[in-house]
């Protein structure tokens, strides 16, 4: 994680073929290099470009500003900048093995990646636990506006104290003319340092949350999908709102298994290195980074697309974004759907579903405009 090349804290053992042309021995072919940048590119301009729609399309418009709907907004801002501010500088860095940046620009490099990766994956927590209070214990009081934002702010906070220790020893070095952003731990505890710090680091912004997520939507799947009371009947809106539930969990689980599948291969790369540290001397090691840091970044791009496959109102609101484009024409139903207002009639017909949607296994309550989830009516 952070400004590394194929393999972390090892580009001091890297031998230049080339001084005076600044190429490496991890230097590529130039059709092989124009592969590479264009797969990284298209992923930079997806993950970019849908992260910010999902932002205005919850920002905007005031029917879209929930409790679940802001750690959206902040999984999608921190997607967004690791899309931006990460992915691409670290390709060019690992595809010629020479710190082009300064710096001021290693530091934030080293600082901000691991920011990114806690912030997306304790976003998808807050909202497990959103749901999970909303669905299991519906009578409990749901987070405020000012509560919500100062759990964002404590994950950030949180976020930055995790990361501060490999900005606070990164470091610029000349090896053979090659200008090197690493990260120089002490020397202290036998050099165990640096794998202790990576391993409570992988704990927390992997293992750790993942586990809390696994536990939370089983109890909200076994609370949604079992059996209403014998005698009992769901239908009309307490019916859809019932199914809007479950698709939602449907979508966030579907969010949740795509981050740990893409980042799962990265994370074992880096475990297998700090045991087996000559693997990174190997040519084809720059092959496999590549594609393992691609399908580690490539979680950034994939929630967008995930939004408006599954989610009616996200994809009304993808269609007024780019209705500028030919062929995307919004229809007078995608406005409605991101402006209009719940009518007082349908407000007092949630309120008459109530006693109905408590019988059903406590699935949930009517909600307020400010704690309904994204697919919920």
């Amino acid at each position: 994680m952070g400004a590394n090349g194929p393999g972390p804290d090892t580009h001091l053992s890297w031998d230049l073929e080339s001084n005076a042309t600044g190429l490496t021995a991890f230097s590529m072919p130039g059709w092989q290099l124009a592969l590479w940048a264009t797969a990284y590119l298209v992923l930079v301009l997806v993950a970019v470009t849908g992260n910010a729609t999902v932002m205005w399309i919850i920002l905007a418009h005031p029917r879209m500003r929930t409790v679940t709907n802001y750690f959206i907004v902040n999984l999608a801002l921190a997607d967004l900048c690791m899309a931006a501010f990460n992915t691409a500088f670290n390709f060019i860095y690992a595809s010629h093995n020479i710190w082009y940046f300064g710096r001021a620009f290693c530091y934030f490099q080293n600082l901000f990646p691991i920011m990114a990766i806690f912030v997306s994956i304790y976003s998808m927590t807050a909202i497990a636990a959103d749901r999970y209070m909303a669905i299991v214990h519906p009578f409990q009081p749901r987070l405020s506006a000012l509560a919500t934002r100062a759990v964002i702010a404590g994950i950030w906070l949180v976020a930055l104290a995790l990361a501060f220790p490999q900005c606070f020893y990164s470091t610029i070095v000349k090896d053979q003319g090659a200008t090197k952003c690493l990260v120089a731990w002490p020397k202290d505890g036998g050099g165990k340092t640096p794998l202790l710090y990576h391993l409570v680091v992988l704990v927390l912004i992997y293992f750790l949350p993942l586990l809390v997520m696994f536990l939370a939507y089983s109890v909200i799947g076994f609370t949604l999908w079992r059996r209403a009371v014998p005698g009992q009947q769901v239908h009309g809106a307490s019916l859809r709102h019932l199914q809007a539930k479950k698709k939602f969990v449907k979508t966030m689980v579907l969010v949740v298994v795509t981050f740990a599948v893409c980042w799962l291969p990265y994370h074992l790369y880096f475990i297998l290195g700090s045991f087996q540290e000559d693997i990174y001397h190997h040519k084809f090691i720059q092959q496999l980074y590549l594609a393992l840091f691609w399908l580690a970044m490539s979680s950034t791009m994939y929630n967008p697309i995930i939004y408006c496959c599954l989610n009616h109102r996200f994809r009304s609101g993808f269609r007024l974004a780019f209705r500028c484009c030919p062929w995307v024409t919004p229809s007078e139903e995608d406005k409605m759907e991101l402006t209009h207002t719940p009518s007082m009639s349908m407000r007092v017909n949630r309120c008459n579903t109530k006693e109905i949607l408590f019988v059903v296994g406590d699935v949930a309550s009517p909600e307020s405009p400010q704690d309904r989830g994204p697919t919920e009516p």
